[in-house]
């Protein structure tokens, strides 16, 4: 079954020939570049590559122009995907660059709503914890920056399992 918030978007881009998918948290060092890594590691290993545009933002702009929090790259590293992006702040234009805009957890979601400018745009946030796994009981991605190794690992996997479902229905 699948996700109301989800379906519209899913419709919409049916058939596309490339997908454009943003994902927000944040300070863009921790939970958006690990999801961007982790998608870009699973449409590359399903030979899918060139049909998706992944890349990621935060709503707040405190490390723009700096690497992924060290500890995040050390952990996605361990499972074979490097986070070389570069943070950012998103921006209004970004609704008019993506087809999907995927926040973090619930603070993220609202100020990206905050940021749309039409009803259009505002369709196209869809948080990330409808693409997890309900087994998983999350229904957000919990921000690691104040926990230890525990809470980057459990942040790499529910990422992972969003974004396999992410590969399989978009």
């Amino acid at each position: 079954m699948i996700d109301k918030r989800l379906e519209k978007v899913v419709n919409r881009l049916k058939g596309k020939e490339k997908i454009r998918v943003l994902f927000v948290c944040l300070g863009n060092i921790c939970r958006s570049p690990a999801a961007e890594g982790v998608l870009k590691a699973i449409v590359e290993e399903r030979g899918d590559a060139a049909r998706w545009q992944i890349d990621s933002a935060g709503t707040g702009g405190w490390h723009v122009g700096q690497l992924p929090d060290k500890r995040m790259r050390i952990h996605a590293r361990r499972r074979g995907i490097e986070l070389d992006h570069l943070c950012r702040q998103v921006q209004a234009h970004d609704f008019d660059d993506f087809d999907i805009i995927v926040p973090m957890d619930g603070d993220n979601e609202t100020n990206l709503r905050r940021l749309a400018r039409t009803p259009e745009d505002a369709e196209k946030i869809v948080p990330m914890a409808v693409f997890v796994d309900k087994a998983m009981r999350y229904d957000y991605i919990p921000d690691p920056y104040y926990e230890g190794a525990e809470g980057f690992e459990l942040v790499l996997d529910l990422l992972e399992s969003g974004c396999r479902k992410m590969a399989e229905i978009l």
